[in-house]
């Protein structure tokens, strides 16, 4: 169901609801102002994501409740590869935000079931796996409204966290995504503007710098378990055992990526992107049927949420750009170091 809805067929139907909703969010960071990169992301990604997804205006209204949501939501991503594994008694502080967030959905149920859209009546994608959830185990778990919100932000939130440090500490990338924005939507400024596919279809280099960054920033291991016995080379693999791969270093292979230290987001104009296929050897989602099912909303939701940024503001980097952090392997990496925005609105 998440597939279909959320499928190259269907996705483009949240192109003007991600656009209005950041819009809204790009309000509120005012005129001008600095603040820490991953911060800033998080602003405007956080509340965007769960009006959308979820339902508008869940638990994410009063400056205090977003607060509280942000400090406790930070604890459980960050520690999610840790506290997925070990006993909860071993880490108090994620364990005791794990409980907050599921009571505060398990309050807000009814909420997201009750909700439709004002526009035209529709259900969120959350709704639907409540329906789902109901009619296969007649209980609906708060549990499964914690993995999704954490599956749509944990990875989206960095990958939009590198692609603007990348381009902002690349001066000849970022001066042409400008020199593109302009030519689509007129000279930047603080307007509202309008996105859709046709405009997206026409900065293309925006998109080849998130894959790019994704190749440069993807997760150390992938990891799958053996349902059947399956042979590799002369070594057969139980049923039971778990394989890993590593698309941190598939995507330095020189064989498959020249220069695979540079960023380089040209070389993303050989892959076949008009018919959604990513370069060879290019695995940050997975592969086969359990890809990632929320990769094209992800990549849509960047890709608009960089357009509205540098049309909108002048930004700037305040510090180099930061090492990535090598204490995770599963998911995108952290930075190691801060990396300050300043933003300005243009006129």
């Amino acid at each position: 169901m998440m597939k279909g809805k959320m499928g190259t067929f269907n996705i483009h139907q949240f192109t003007g609801q991600l656009t209005e909703e950041l819009h809204e969010q790009l309000e509120n960071l005012g005129t001008q102002g600095t603040m820490e990169l991953t911060n800033f992301v998080r602003h405007l990604l956080y509340p965007v994501t769960v009006n959308i997804l979820f339902n508008k205006g869940l638990f994410l209204t009063h400056e205090r409740n977003m607060k509280e949501f942000y400090q406790h939501f930070q604890a459980y991503d960050e520690g999610f590869e840790y506290g997925s594994q070990m006993p909860e008694w071993l880490l108090r502080n994620w364990s005791k935000s794990k409980r907050w967030l599921l009571a505060l959905f398990e309050k807000s149920i009814p909420d997201i079931k009750a909700y439709r859209s004002a526009k035209d009546n529709s259900v969120t994608l959350m709704q639907a796996v409540l329906e789902i959830l109901e009619m296969e185990t007649n209980k609906l778990n708060p549990n499964y409204v914690l993995l999704m919100l954490w599956a749509s932000l944990s990875n989206t939130v960095p990958v939009a966290f590198w692609t603007l440090a990348f381009v902002l500490s690349h001066p000849d990338v970022h001066k042409t995504i400008m020199e593109g924005i302009s030519t689509v939507f007129g000279t930047a400024s603080k307007d509202k503007i309008k996105v859709t596919e046709k405009e997206l279809k026409k900065l293309l280099l925006i998109k080849w710098c998130i894959l790019e960054t994704i190749r440069l920033r993807a997760p150390g291991i992938i990891t799958r378990k053996v349902i059947k016995p399956i042979k590799i080379l002369n070594f057969t693999i139980p049923s039971g055992d778990l394989l890993m791969l590593s698309p941190f270093w598939l995507h330095r292979n020189p064989k498959y990526f020249p220069e695979p230290e540079l960023f380089k987001p040209e070389r993303w104009k050989k892959a076949n992107l008009e018919k959604h296929a990513f370069l060879d050897c290019f695995m940050a989602f997975g592969g086969g049927k359990f890809q990632c099912p929320g990769r094209w909303f992800a990549l849509l939701e960047i890709q608009i949420c960089i357009i509205l940024i540098l049309y909108k503001y002048d930004c700037t980097l305040l510090d180099p750009l930061p090492k990535q952090s090598y204490l995770h392997l599963v998911g995108v990496p952290q930075p190691d170091d801060q990396c300050r925005i300043e933003y300005k609105q243009r006129i």
